[in-house]
């Protein structure tokens, strides 16, 4: 077989059983490509892990399609510590076919307990490799040596000196790797073996994305002066650095092995520019790119860099959704570092944006239609989309009877204005640390789908009933926690937030009970929806509301009072051009300046009609009479050649949100 998804595929034949149902402790069916191969053999799947939910879905969506004679392959996914399929409904198991994996049959010489731990796209480099080498019966630290090895190309006996280690980390927290705990400690544990590393702080730079960022800024001054000093005869500062990050003071980025990395991480944004009294000197030799010179001239070059960069980066067809994630982040400073520039953008270099839009544009959506479905049913550790939040959020909780949690939802923030907020509350506030990841919004981008979505934990599909208000999102959110073992007293809810008197939720927040916390902050949304100026000017004025005391003081209440803190929001915008108003009178049921919704296909057709490069979109995870109609890209239902910043879409900019946890450093 070529892959282990082929074990599991070839159980899957069309036409054989109307029910299928599947033990799969090891969440194997719900990784991205076989949930893909799966949807291609026209099954569809349903994971059982709410009673209620599971019984509603498949009362509407398929008993009822059975009971008129249709056919339908249904596959049904049980999650359990074991194999054993006896949680499932009586009826199920009276007339559903059986199947059983687990990763101990597709890796039987590997250790069971370490092969777990890895994400499931990481278990085609392990699979090849024990194709390859065929390896013998291993035990835990023998398996753990072998993944190192073969899946993230960690060979630790060959890290023997600061550029070694350097390039290991770099690759690992630039790619954004998720390497299990376990395989942390054993790399650990290998390397304090000898004395190379013992002044490096191992223990945090290995697993801490955030901290070995701050550990490489802190040293990059250091490193300039000793390029000044070496190169020009220039005396070297040999004053103390204040440094906050432990660890040796001079670091390699000088090495063939790590300039490359840190051209890429000043690009994105990773690593910043600092001021240098030498800057003349310095700004002639390929460490410019870490300097401030002129901020004009700064943000042209870096723009034209990144450009490059992200024409040579656009994901592929077949990309795991992690690398859009990835080429989000880049992508967000691009929408940043453009729209800072104004008129002093050159007509090539607009052009030249104009086309990387159009081509990364097509390339998301035609990956979004292929792809999109299967991650409404993924894990929600990691979280990919808005309503894994609150599941990750429990997890983060766990058994811990004291802990506090606060979800903030700042309606309408897109990637790139997340940007924006951070910078201006790390101005404000700097003992701030961001742990920055990102998740998909619902489509349609709209805030009655996808904040509902992130506050009930669910797919819009179960609720139907509220899915063109929000009136019912505190009830969602209390529900869910209650289905946790919270009781409603535990529980607070606030919406409207981001301006005025904090008085009223800082007494809900006080309350000694308080230990969950949903808050929607709508003040991006209103800034988005009065705007006239395009993404510039939302980039203007969401930096002068966040270097307001609202956002601040509200981040000061919270972790004051031990809330761990994680910021999202429900979907992006992008400034669009009107294309045209659909003259569809009263049948729509949403007129959205992105999206239409229709409840009949019928007079969806007649709308597309008139705008053929409109997309029909399936209702994924939705109700199946909300069928919606996305208005070309960059485009919107609006007068014909009208600018707006609106949502809806299914652009990048729209629909890959960030999700931040907040937290003090510690000092």
């Amino acid at each position: 077989m070529n892959s282990w998804r082929d074990q599991i595929l070839k159980e899957f034949t069309p036409k054989v059983a109307l029910l299928t149902l599947v033990a799969d402790p090891d969440g194997l069916l719900l990784e991205e490509r076989i949930l893909e191969g799966i949807r291609e053999r026209g099954f569809d799947l349903i994971p059982f892990e709410d009673h209620v939910a599971f019984r509603y879905a498949y009362e509407s969506k398929f008993r009822a399609r059975w009971d008129r004679g249709e056919q339908t392959d249904l596959v049904v996914v049980l999650r359990s510590p074991s194999n054993d399929l006896a949680a499932l409904p009586y009826d199920l198991l009276q007339v559903g076919r059986k199947l059983s994996f687990n990763l101990g049959d597709i890796f039987p010489n590997l250790s069971y307990p370490i092969v777990t731990a890895l994400d499931r796209g990481d278990l085609d480099s392990l699979y090849e490799a024990q194709t390859k080498h065929a390896p013998g019966q291993m035990g835990d630290n023998a398996t753990k040596d072998f993944i190192l090895r073969h899946v993230f190309e960690i060979a630790p006996e060959l890290i023997k000196q600061p550029s070694d280690l350097l390039r290991v980390l770099l690759r690992r927290h630039y790619h954004a790797q998720r390497i299990p705990a376990i395989l942390d400690d054993r790399l650990i544990q290998l390397l304090r073996q000898r004395n190379t590393f013992d002044d490096w702080p191992l223990e945090t730079l290995v697993p801490d994305r955030e901290a070995f960022f701050m550990f490489l800024q802190e040293r990059w001054p250091i490193f300039l002066d000793r390029e000044a000093a070496k190169g020009f005869g220039v005396r070297e500062d040999k004053g103390p650095y204040g440094l906050a990050v432990e660890g040796p003071v001079d670091l390699p980025f000088d090495h063939q092995d790590i300039r490359g990395y840190i051209d890429n991480l000043f690009l994105e944004g990773l690593l910043h520019p600092v001021f240098h009294e030498y800057t003349d000197i310095l700004s002639k030799i390929w460490v410019n790119i870490g300097i401030r010179t002129d901020p004009s001239q700064d943000r042209s070059s870096r723009l034209k860099k990144l450009i490059e960069s992200l024409q040579a980066s656009t994901p592929a067809e077949d990309a795991r959704y992690i690398d859009w994630f990835h080429f989000a982040r880049g992508w967000a400073e691009m929408v940043l570092l453009s729209n800072q520039q104004g008129e002093v953008i050159s007509e090539k270099t607009t052009l030249s944006i104009e086309s990387l839009q159009t081509h990364v544009d097509a390339r998301f959506a035609a990956w979004l239609e292929k792809r999109y479905a299967g991650l409404v049913n993924l894990p929600p550790v990691p979280p990919v989309m808005l309503h894994h939040v609150p599941r990750f959020l429990a997890r983060q909780i766990g058994g811990d009877r004291v802990a506090k949690i606060a979800l903030l939802l700042v309606d309408g923030l897109s990637l790139d204005q997340w940007i924006v907020v951070r910078e201006a509350l790390a101005s404000r506030q700097s003992g701030l640390l961001f742990r920055e990841e990102m998740v998909f919004a619902w489509i349609p981008s709209i805030t009655s789908v996808s904040r509902q979505a992130a506050f009930s934990g669910k797919p819009p599909i179960f609720f139907p009933n509220s899915i063109q208000t929000t009136d019912k999102e505190s009830a969602l959110w209390t529900q869910f926690w209650a289905d946790e073992g919270f009781l409603p007293s535990q529980v607070v809810y606030a919406r409207g937030l981001g301006d005025g008197s904090l008085e009223s939720i800082t007494e809900a927040l006080s309350h000694p009970q308080a230990r969950v916390a949903g808050l929607v902050i709508d003040k991006v949304d209103k800034i988005m929806h009065g705007m006239e100026l395009g993404t510039a000017g939302m980039h203007n004025q969401v930096c002068q509301w966040a270097q307001q005391s609202y956002i601040n003081t509200l981040l000061g209440l919270l972790l004051d009072r031990g809330f761990r803190i994680y910021l999202t929001s429900d979907h992006g915008n992008i400034e669009a051009e009107g294309c045209g108003h659909p003259a569809e009178g009263a049948v729509a049921d949403l007129r959205g300046e992105r999206v239409r919704v229709y409840s009949d296909a019928v007079l969806r057709n007649k709308v597309k009609e008139r705008f053929p490069t409109a997309l029909e979109w399936n209702p994924i995870g939705l109700p199946e009479d909300y069928l919606a109609l996305l208005a070309p890209a960059r485009q919107a239902f609006v007068r014909k050649g009208e600018g707006i910043v609106s949502h809806g879409g299914i652009s990048i900019e729209e629909l890959i949100v960030p999700l931040v946890q907040i937290e003090r450093r510690v000092s």
